[in-house]
């Protein structure tokens, strides 16, 4: 075992510098090592950083045992020039995968530049040392590294955009878009990430050097892929079932898409020494006691727990960090309690890190989530929701689902609280509006960049002050005490960028990211969020209130009178036996009972 990573870390040094003999790994002339004579002409004020070896197993790669020597730029605080690389987010990238499945012809690719970085070269050189005991026998005797440590340290001239330094992004970037600007490729203005061609039926998403490319018509794909070749080398994947670590399973004949990160939670539980839970947990974060009443808005109680140690602390912060990306990329059932847990990783207590076990409990009952897209109008559509007095110190919190319309897979789902405290519910939900609306703008920015022109976005809420005041069809006499900036959603709707409506609250695909629930219903509404073998396509209208005055047992279309959303009957339902079976002969009524058809909510 030593042997193989001792092999990997010197094929890794002599791919940054001149090369290894053992393995027959070209170098990029990325660094090279220094004499001593050299070392003392180093820049006076110049910082030389230390050198971080990161290892991994990545079973997809030809060679799977990884390491990367990088640079801690952590330290460099000097350089004169501009720091910021423009790269896609999760949220362009899902955006990006609708728009193949929703465009006539359009397929998805992925292609890999190998050392992306160390192509482009720095406009001035920088240094680090590493411990002399890190290298293998074999790198030591190649470059001679005995003759040139100084004081136990190999010292290191960086000439190229080395991993870790803080300009390697910005300048790789930079030097791309030099190469690929003559042949008609240029980054969209207002999307970080996003490349277009002047003329031809491509697009790509850039992270890194990953590049996710939806083309219509392989001729397109291929022009990118030569042009891309006459400067680096590339890994080409046709299939685009792997990008940013996240699987995609493609049906083009349905124009489905299935995504997930199989094998994450497994690799986190072990990271992190977590034992399966003995019983399956179904809560990933334990809501407070119900209170009813003039004690439902009572504020919820503060943690009194033991404050946690230095070490305690960054474990919670460890932990949050991890499942954060698998929450953001698949499954966001997880957010309201990662967010909750997140809100007081600082200051975290026993219970919080109580509340940690707990969550990975659920991962682990719940190990490999899957979000299903199908293919749309690709207009945005936004359920915003807030839960008034529902977080600690007297707080509300907001939360929204952006989706295209239809029933579809969530491209993003905004999680978070209020900064200050609300007067009332409509303030907390017009308060909710204007951060939906706020992100809103830049979804719709990213969609129409891409080629979707966007008509006013449907925007569903639960309350009817916070719709009035958006609309501006109520008289407001006392709304000076909100908050002035809420009032921006009206200006927004009356430009018609927004179309803010009112929908009955167990529709709104939001409500279940603002408040903590008891695992019953996480089990019934985890279809309408993560795809299973029971997920619905389509979203039944609910009764308005006011219909349902006075009338007795279960509501049409699978809803319930205290929870959101209707229920999905199970696959293993039971099957009733003997006096089961009479005593529902007996509750049968005798003439047919009318049925109300089914409404079907189309998402606008």
């Amino acid at each position: 075992m030593k042997d193989v990573w001792t092999t990997a870390f010197g094929k890794e040094f002599g791919n940054l510098a001149q090369g290894d003999d053992k393995t027959g790994e070209k170098g990029t002339n990325s660094i090279f090592v220094m004499s001593h004579e050299e070392i003392a002409n180093i820049p006076k004020g110049r910082t030389v950083t230390y050198g971080r070896v990161v290892i991994d197993y990545r079973p997809q790669k030809a060679d799977p045992n990884r390491v990367c020597i990088t640079a801690g730029g952590n330290l460099i605080k000097d350089y004169p020039g501009e720091l910021t690389t423009r790269t896609a987010d999760l949220t362009t990238s899902k955006i990006m995968w609708n728009s193949v499945l929703s465009t006539e012809g359009a397929k998805f690719m992925g292609i890999d530049i190998k050392s992306f970085y160390l192509t482009a070269p720095l406009d001035r050189y920088e240094y680090k040392k590493m411990p002399l005991d890190l290298f293998p026998e074999h790198t030591i005797k190649q470059y001679n590294l005995n003759q040139h440590a100084k004081n136990g340290f190999v010292y290191l001239e960086i000439r190229r955009c080395v991993y870790g330094l803080p300009q390697a992004g910005a300048l790789a970037n930079k030097l791309l878009g030099e190469r690929l600007a003559p042949h008609g490729y240029y980054e969209v203005a207002h999307t970080p990430g996003l490349w277009r061609h002047v003329t031809r039926p491509i697009s790509f998403t850039l992270v890194v050097d990953d590049f996710g490319v939806k083309y219509v018509g392989k001729e397109h794909a291929q022009h990118l892929i030569d042009v891309l070749r006459e400067h680096y080398k590339l890994a080409e994947d046709w299939a685009g079932d792997l990008y940013c670590g996240i699987k995609l399973d493609w049906d083009y004949d349905n124009r489905t898409l299935d995504i997930s990160i199989p094998g994450y939670i497994k690799k986190v539980s072990q990271q992190f020494q977590h034992k399966p839970p003995t019983k399956p947990q179904h809560c990933p974060f334990e809501p407070n006691p119900r209170k009813y009443g003039k004690d439902s808005q009572d504020p919820l109680p503060t943690d009194d727990s033991k404050r946690l140690d230095l070490e305690g602390v960054r474990k919670v912060q460890q932990i949050v960090g991890a499942i954060l990306f698998y929450t953001r990329a698949v499954d966001n059932t997880l957010l309201p309690g990662l967010s909750a847990i997140a809100s007081n990783q600082v200051n975290a207590t026993e219970l919080t890190l109580k509340r940690c076990e707990q969550l990975l409990d659920y991962c682990a009952t719940h190990p490999d989530a899957t979000v299903r897209f199908r293919a749309s109008d690709m207009v945005l559509n936004i359920h915003s929701d807030a839960s008034y007095l529902s977080a600690t110190r007297a707080r509300s919190q907001v939360a929204g689902y952006y989706s295209p319309i239809k029933l579809n897979g969530a491209i993003l789902v905004f999680c978070g609280i209020l900064k200050f405290v609300v007067a009332s519910a409509a303030e907390a939900e017009l308060g909710a509006l204007f951060l939906n609306c706020k992100e809103g703008k830049i979804q719709r920015l990213i969609l129409e960049e891409l080629g979707h022109p966007q008509p006013p976005t449907p925007v569903h809420c639960d309350n009817a002050t916070a719709t009035g005041i958006a609309n501006d069809s109520v008289k407001k006499q006392r709304s000076g005490s909100m908050e002035m900036r809420f009032f921006w959603v009206t200006d927004q709707t009356k430009q018609k960028i927004f179309n803010v409506r009112w929908h009955p609250g167990q529709e709104n695909l939001a409500d279940y990211f603002t408040k903590h629930f008891e695992p019953r219903h996480h089990i019934n509404v985890r279809p309408w969020y993560l795809h299973t073998s029971t997920s619905p396509t389509l979203l039944p209208r609910a009764d308005t209130p006011s219909s349902r005055r006075g009338c007795v047992g279960t509501l049409p279309n699978g809803y319930t009178r205290t929870s959101p959303l209707p229920r999905i009957p199970s696959s293993k339902s039971r099957v009733p036996r003997g006096r089961q079976l009479a005593r529902l002969a007996h509750s049968q009524p005798s003439v047919a009972t009318h049925t109300p058809a089914v409404r079907v909510a189309s998402m606008a």
